[in-house]
C-alpha cells in the first residue's frame, strides 16, 4: 500500500472504531474490527473503490456481524454478568458527545440493552441511528433489501424503547453525585449510601471470573447499601477513587497502587442512583488503560 492510501485509511480509522466499538461493546475487539479492514483494503484493488469511506464501513460492519455471531456463544459461558468494555470518552474516542441523546447511545446502559438485538438489527439501529444512515444505504451495506432494513429498525427500536427510561441530569449534578458517592462507599456509611440510591437501585458487577465479584445483580436499595458497605470493609478499604468521563458520563475509577482496578458506571433518576454497572474483569480494562497511558 503507498503512503498515500494508508494516510487515506487513517482518516477513516477514528470513525471506523466508532462505529465498531457500537456494534460490539468491546473496545480491544473493534480495534481488531478496524484493523482487519485496514488488511483489506490494502488488498483490495483500489480501482473497484469509488467512495473509501462507504466501502471501508461495510467491511468493518460485516466483520463485526461475523464477530457478533460467535460472541453470543462465548458470552453464554461467561462467568457471571457480561458487561461492555468503559471507554474514556473526554477525548473525543467514542466521537462529540454534546447532547444528552449522544451521550446516551455510548453509554453501557445502552450498549447492554443492544444485546437484546439479533446481529442484523443491531447494525440497522446503530447505522441509523449513531450514523443517520438512511434505508437505502444500509440496506447496501447489509446486502439487504431496503423493506427488510425498515423492519429489522422497526423492531430493534422497539426494543431499546422497551428498556429504556433514563432521566440523565446535567453533567455537573452526575459528577456531584459520583463524588458524593466515592465518599459514602469510602467510608462505608449505610446511610448516606441509601440517601443517594434509588428505591429500585440494581448493581451489576462483571469479574469474569479472573477477580472477585458478585455473579448475580444485587437489588433493592438496602440491599446494594449493605453489599456496598460490605465490600468496603472487606476488599476496597486500601483503594483510591477518581472521576472520570466514561462512555459519555461521569464515572467512578477504582485504583490499588497506582493501578487501574474497577470502573463503574452509573444511571441516574430524579438525582438518585438507579443502578451502576461496575467492571473488574482485568482484560476489559486494558483499552482505559493504554487511553490513561497516552493522556
Amino acid at each position: 500500500m503507498t503512503t498515500s492510501l494508508a494516510e487515506e485509511f487513517e482518516t477513516h480509522r477514528t470513525r471506523l472504531f466508532r462505529l465498531a466499538y457500537r456494534l460490539l461493546g468491546s473496545a480491544d475487539e473493534a480495534e481488531d474490527a478496524v484493523q482487519d479492514a485496514y488488511l483489506r483494503f490494502t488488498d483490495a484493488d483500489r480501482t473497484e473503490i469509488e467512495r473509501p469511506g462507504a466501502w471501508l464501513a461495510k467491511v468493518v460492519t460485516n466483520l463485526c456481524l461475523t464477530r457478533l455471531t460467535s460472541a453470543r456463544a462465548r458470552r453464554e459461558r461467561y462467568v457471571g454478568t457480561w458487561l461492555p468494555e468503559p471507554v474514556l470518552t473526554a477525548d473525543g474516542t467514542l466521537g462529540p458527545l454534546e447532547s444528552a441523546q449522544q451521550r446516551d447511545e455510548v453509554s453501557l446502559a445502552m450498549l447492554v440493552l443492544l444485546e437484546r438485538l439479533t446481529p442484523a438489527e443491531r447494525a440497522v439501529y446503530v447505522l441509523r441511528e449513531a450514523f443517520g444512515y438512511g434505508h437505502r444505504e444500509i440496506a447496501g451495506v447489509l446486502d439487504l433489501s431496503e423493506a427488510n432494513c425498515r423492519q429489522l429498525y422497526r423492531r430493534a427500536a422497539g426494543r431499546v424503547a422497551a428498556g429504556e427510561g433514563r432521566f440523565e441530569p446535567a453533567p455537573e449534578r452526575r459528577e456531584e453525585l459520583v463524588t458524593s458517592f466515592i465518599s459514602a462507599a469510602r467510608d462505608g456509611d449505610l446511610a448516606d449510601l441509601e440517601k443517594l440510591l434509588a428505591a429500585d437501585a440494581i448493581w451489576w458487577s462483571d469479574g469474569g471470573g479472573k477477580v472477585s465479584a458478585a455473579r448475580r445483580p444485587v437489588e433493592g436499595r438496602a440491599a446494594v447499601a449493605r453489599f456496598l458497605a460490605g465490600g468496603t470493609r472487606k476488599f476496597a478499604a486500601g483503594l483510591d477513587y477518581t472521576v472520570a468521563e466514561v462512555n459519555g458520563s461521569s464515572a467512578l475509577l477504582a485504583w490499588a497502587d497506582g493501578t487501574l482496578v474497577g470502573v463503574v458506571a452509573f444511571e441516574l433518576r430524579d438525582g438518585l442512583i438507579t443502578s451502576a454497572r461496575a467492571v473488574a474483569n482485568p482484560d476489559k480494562l486494558d483499552f482505559v488503560r493504554r487511553q490513561l497511558a497516552r493522556a
